[in-house]
């Protein structure tokens, strides 16, 4: 929860807990107080005529008498909290991360299941996705049918994404697993020239497809799709895969219709394998949606930001309060 003027008061852990023992002390003083009101109380019953007490005493407001000591204990145990460093959760974006957009420009992406083509709606969607990914991401595009190739290195400039994603063509075949290895290789590549930290920058790639590799047969190969996803997993790689398409694709080839259903079952268990996530669409719309959510996924962060000051602000509002109850009702500061 943020409050405009007390700032964030949320709580995702504590930078320096130990502070959790001044609570002893806090209680301490709440068990004086007892002690001391008890003793006064007793002291007053041993010496005094209640008759005449009685007649003389105005009214004491016995239960708000102790709204004042109440709000500083409260008072403390917010500036303990504060003390005790508490953090939230917050969003920043990335400024080291590379990503690689792996694109499938094999025959089957001329279906036009998904208009106006597999192909055509993922060159749009990709190009929104450049657009709107942080400026400090390092973007790169490989399109692969029977072979990869390296169409754009990882670079902030987006321009160049967008301007090779404009000349896609397509072959035959499909080498997913090919396509893989070479984003791990160009990830590798960047990050070993990428400064601004002790550790490789972290890295993703983006698998778009619509399922089914041919090149080569068995996935499992040494060359295959889901032996890329755990040399991706083994790499701290993550692949996002993103499966378009309908199961009632096809395409024409020699006057023939050739059906081409989309294989969203190879995609997922690549992203399984890999430690990335799988999504899928079935039209233009939900491919932007998808490529929106990774965008939020990939662009930025969660790093644990110091949340003490809405703490002590709240802390001094109670303390304050507590002041003014104390000469209000009492006449005089709380003690």
């Amino acid at each position: 929860m943020t409050l405009p003027i007390l700032g964030p008061i949320s709580l995702s852990g504590f930078a320096h807990a130990w502070w959790f023992l001044f609570l002893f002390v806090v209680a301490a003083l709440a068990v004086l107080y007892v002690v001391v009101q008890r003793a006064r109380q007793q002291r007053i019953l041993r010496f005094a005529n209640m008759e005449l007490l009685e007649s003389v005493a105005p009214k004491q407001p016995t239960r708000w008498r102790h709204v004042p000591a109440i709000l500083l204990v409260v008072s403390l145990l917010l500036f303990t909290v504060a003390m005790a460093g508490p953090t939230h959760d917050v969003r920043i974006p990335r400024n080291r991360a590379v990503v690689m957009l792996v694109i499938d420009v094999s025959q089957s992406m001329r279906a036009t299941d998904v208009a106006p083509s597999r192909l055509a709606a993922a060159q749009e969607a990709a190009k929104q996705f450049a657009d709107q990914l942080t400026p400090g991401i390092n973007l790169g595009l490989i399109a692969y049918a029977g072979t990869a190739t390296v169409l754009v290195q990882p670079t902030t400039n987006r321009d160049a994404t967008k301007n090779a994603l404009d000349k896609l063509q397509l072959a035959d075949r499909t080498a997913t697993g090919e396509g893989i290895f070479t984003a791990l290789q160009a990830i590798a590549t960047v990050g070993a020239v990428i400064g601004g930290g002790d550790e490789p920058p972290p890295a993703r790639i983006v698998l778009m497809s619509d399922g089914k590799e041919t090149v080569p047969s068995n996935p499992d190969n040494p060359k295959g799709a889901y032996t890329a996803a755990r040399t991706a997993k083994d790499q701290g790689v993550p692949i996002s895969t993103v499966s378009f398409g309908t199961p009632y694709g096809y395409v024409e080839i020699n006057d023939q219709r050739q059906p081409v259903p989309v294989d969203d079952e190879t995609l997922k268990k690549i992203a399984q394998l890999s430690g990335g996530d799988a999504f899928n669409a079935a039209n233009l719309e939900q491919l932007k949606a998808v490529f929106t959510s990774l965008q939020q996924q990939i662009g930025y962060e969660t790093i644990k930001g110091d949340a003490s000051l809405g703490w002590l602000r709240l802390g001094a509002l109670v303390l304050a309060l507590a002041a003014l109850a104390g000469l209000m009702i009492n006449r005089r500061l709380p003690s």
